[in-house]
Parts: structure tokens; sequence; C-alpha cells
């Protein structure tokens, strides 16, 4: 697969050595290597980062196999094989995660457990995010609590959101495995079929695992990604990799904790007070991803080449990725829909953010800045996205989404801005993302007319007379109460 797959890359007005840089970093040895696409390097436990072994899933799971552990691998090879359950074996992708977890992080922090005192850095964090967002949004606080996470903890909280993520995908491969063969083969060849979807679980459940593993050395939250990854109403910070996050940036170590405290809340409030929001984002996921066509070609090679003593075959055929777009309307509008979700909500809590932050942190610029460009320039999660499903969440619009929030806010006031939220037929389209203004005033109108739809179809009955008494004053028809 490309780099940028299906069109995801930098907007023009993002840094211009986002993408080239992590070439650069391929080409020079430091980064991302075309054989292997998720951009870890060596995997803990395969002979170091980048050295020998490095594409054995094996050795990632069973350490260098020295003759001691020899007894733990074959109990492990022996589990990955007699796996029944669903398309990704889970309890291995777990299993994985913790070990890669353990190893510490590419930076070379290692994971810890969360003292007392930073989980009071914490809470204090968000408590005080939640007040300063009170100004800036007409949403209510969205956080029943707020945690602070050791990497292993954001691990095990975020496994069944992943499993919902990917499950749909990995389903069409273990399908497309008993496909390939010839029908008259398929009742002689069960056990085979057998073998292979149960390692198919396996190395599904390995490459997750090792992407959930190094991505919870690297995120600051659980909505990292713009989507909610975490226990509904429970704002989380992870303390170790906020440190990292703020080490090199010049600015104190509260503010950069205050201002990912500030996101985090802002994610939060959104995501529990607009309760068809999750639904629509993931949906909007698997919508694409069951668009995704198999490359029925690529693995036939693969079940025609398969050795029971070679299974890394298809490890491999997982790593270069064998999904393929749909080239069709359908497939494409999918594609306009997630894009636009996902610059949506993240445009929407940059603006948010921003308009709770500049007053009081003299850092604000600089942070927002920072975090723009690290959702532009992905990460783990857009590089697992890319190779096991085709797709990467990467809001690419994140500005031009920013800008129009920005405008409804000077339009129509917070209340007005916000309640676009309260159905997905309000929300804004990729059009309108070209023209602002035009949305804006356009809008206007609709929700007047909308409005008296829906009060005359209720008989009056509903207590909104300030937005049914305006008679034919169009002009101040914002929707605003």
């Amino acid at each position: 697969m490309s780099d940028t797959p299906f069109g995801f890359g930098l907007p023009p007005e993002e840094p211009e050595d986002g993408d080239e840089g992590k070439k650069k970093d391929q080409q020079s040895g430091g980064g991302q290597g075309p054989a292997n696409p998720f951009g870890f390097g060596g995997l803990p436990g395969a002979g170091g980062f980048g050295g020998p072994g490095a594409e054995n899933p094996f050795a990632a799971m069973f350490g260098s196999l020295n003759p001691s552990d020899l007894g733990a691998a074959f109990q492990q090879l022996g589990q990955m094989l007699s796996y029944e359950g669903g398309p990704v074996n889970w309890d291995m992708a777990k299993q994985i995660a913790r070990q890669t977890v353990a190893q510490g992080a590419p930076n070379g922090t290692k994971d810890a457990s969360v003292g007392a005192a930073e989980r009071r850095a914490v809470e204090e964090a968000v408590r005080l995010a939640d007040l300063w967002l009170d100004d800036a949004t007409s949403l209510p606080s969205g956080s029943a609590s707020a945690v602070a996470w050791s990497r292993a903890e954001w691990v095990e909280a975020t496994l069944p959101a992943w499993q919902e993520l990917v499950d749909p995908v990995a389903e069409r491969v273990g399908a497309a495995m008993g496909d390939v063969l010839p029908e008259e083969m398929q009742a002689m060849a069960g056990p085979l079929i057998g073998m292979m979807r149960s390692m198919g679980g396996a190395m599904f459940g390995t490459q997750i695992g090792q992407a959930v593993g190094v991505l919870a050395g690297e995120v600051v939250g659980s909505t990292d990604i713009g989507l909610p990854l975490g226990p509904a109403r429970k704002a989380a910070l992870l303390p170790a990799n906020v440190e990292a996050f703020g080490k090199d940036l010049g600015v104190p170590q509260e503010e950069v904790r205050l201002y990912l405290a500030l996101r985090e809340a802002a994610h939060q409030r959104l995501f529990a007070h607009v309760p068809w929001l999750r639904s629509h984002l993931f949906g909007a996921v698997d919508g694409y991803a069951r668009g995704i066509k198999v490359d029925t070609a690529k693995l036939e090679d693969v079940v025609g080449q398969f050795d029971p003593q070679n299974p890394e075959q298809l490890q491999d055929a997982l790593q270069q990725g064998m999904f393929q777009p749909e080239d069709t309307p359908e497939q494409k509008a999918a594609l306009a829909r997630l894009e636009t979700a996902l610059a949506l909500v993240e445009g929407w809590v940059d603006a948010v953010v921003h308009a709770a932050a500049k007053p009081r942190l003299g850092s604000a610029d600089a942070l927002r800045e920072t975090l723009r460009r690290r959702r532009a320039t992905g990460g783990p999660a857009e590089q697992t996205f890319a190779t096991l499903i085709g797709l990467e969440l990467r809001p690419r619009r994140l500005r031009d989404a920013s800008r129009l929030w920005a405008s409804l806010t000077d339009a129509r006031g917070v209340d007005g801005r916000d309640g676009l939220w309260a159905h997905p037929d309000m929300l804004p389209t990729a059009t309108d993302l070209d023209d602002p203004d035009g949305f804006v005033h356009r809008e206007q109108l609709d929700f007047s007319e909308l409005d008296k739809m829906l009060g005359e179809a209720a008989g009056g009955g509903h207590d909104k007379p300030d937005l049914r008494k305006k008679d034919d004053d169009e002009t101040e028809g914002d929707g605003t109460e």
C-alpha cells in the first residue's frame, strides 16, 4: 500500500515536511520501513529494535527462543492453532500489547504504576479544564470521573473499542480464506481451512496487539485519534506520556497537562451529550471498511502456497496489505462521510479548546499548533488502519473545520453553533467546509423553516417559543434560543 492510501495526505497548509519527513526517515533507516507498515521498527523481544528477527511475529511473541523458553513457546503455538473464537484472537492481542508495553516505549521510557500525586494532578487539571470549558461551549461537562492511566491500563480500557473497529474487516478476511478454494476442494480441505482461520485470527491478534502496545507509549488520553476509545464519561490522561509530550516544548508541564486535559474534557462533552455521535463515527468506519474488497489474487497465492510449518506467510500477507477500495460512488461517499465526520469532531474540539485556553494560557497558540501537526503527520493508529483496514484516521480537513466552527460562533454564538450537533443532518458537509460563509447563511434560513415545521407537526405544544415567535423576521432566525 502507498504511504497515503485513498487520497489521505497532508492538506496544503500543513507542514510540508510531514509525510516527507517520514519518507526521509525510511530512507535513512531511522523510521518506518516498507517491510514494516506500522513503522514501529523492530519489536521488543525480537532481537531489539530493528535487530535480527524483527519481522518474525513469533519472535515478538516468544522472545529470543532460548532453550528455557521453548516449552512456553510451543504452548503458545498450540493455543494459537487451537483458537476457535472470532476473526481476531483478542486474548493474544491483549497479551502481545501488554508484552510490548512492558518492554518500554521507543523513546526509552518505561511503563509504571501511576502514583497518588499524579492522579491528583490529573483530577485537578480535568476539573479546572471543565470550568474553563463552561465559557466556551453550551454542552455541559461530560466527565463523571477523571483518571490517570498507566500504559497497561490504557491497553485494557481501549481493547473493546479496537475490537469493534477491527472485527468487521477481519471477518471479511476469514470468509475470503474459505472462498478462494474451489468448492469441490473445500470439503476435503476443512481441517486446513480451520487451521488457516485460526492462524489468521492469531496473526490479526498479533498485529493489533503490537500496534496497540506501541500506541500506548504515545497517546496522552483516551480520545487522541478522534474516536472515544475508553469508557464513556471517563476523562483519562497518561501522565508518563503527557510528560514525554511536553518534554522539549519549552512549556511548563502544568500548562501542557492542562491543555491536554482541555482537549480530553472537550471530547468527553461532545460524546456524552451528542448521543448519536459515537455510533455515527464507528458506523462510518464500519461502512467504509465493509466496502473494501479483499485482494483475492494475493490471498489465493497465500492459500496455494500455505505451509503449516511456515505460518509467517499469513503475517507477511497482512503486513503487505490485501485490501483494495471499491471504486464506486457508494464507497466514495462513505469515505467523504468519514473524513468529514472526523474533521468536524476534531475541528470543534480545536476551536472550543482554543477559545477556552487563549485568554488564560500564554502557550495556547504553540500547543495548538503542535497538536495540529501531530494529528496531521499521523502515527501508529493511522498506520494500523492503513494496513489492516485500508484507512487512515486522519482529519485532513481539521483546519477547514476549525475555521467553520469559529465562523459559526461569530455568526450565531456558542448556543447556535453547538445546536448543530442535535442531528447529523444538521452538520456541515464536505462541500460546506469549502464555503463556510455560505453554510452559515443558508443554515440560518433552514433552521427557521425546520423549527416552523416541527412546531406545526407538534400542534404548537412544544416549549420552543423563542424560535416560533420570530414571525417573518428571517434575519433573526439564527437557531439560538
